[in-house]
């Protein structure tokens, strides 16, 4: 299983990794694990004050 982040509100988010065409890693949230991975070197996870969504951001 990969890296999951509950929020304020209690919903659980999966971190989830692709390969884009020009070779870089995108990692998104989504609240079903789709391709699951590990928390990326310093990267740390904030939450949005509007939405409750979790954000991947460098350290």
């Amino acid at each position: 299983m990969g890296y999951s982040h509950t929020n304020s509100k209690g919903k659980k988010y999966y971190l989830n990794s692709i390969k884009a065409k020009n070779g870089q890693t995108l990692y998104f949230f989504s609240k079903e694990p789709k391709k699951p991975c590990e928390m990326p070197e310093g990267r740390t996870v904030v939450e949005n004050p509007l939405t409750f969504l979790p954000i991947l951001k460098k350290k």
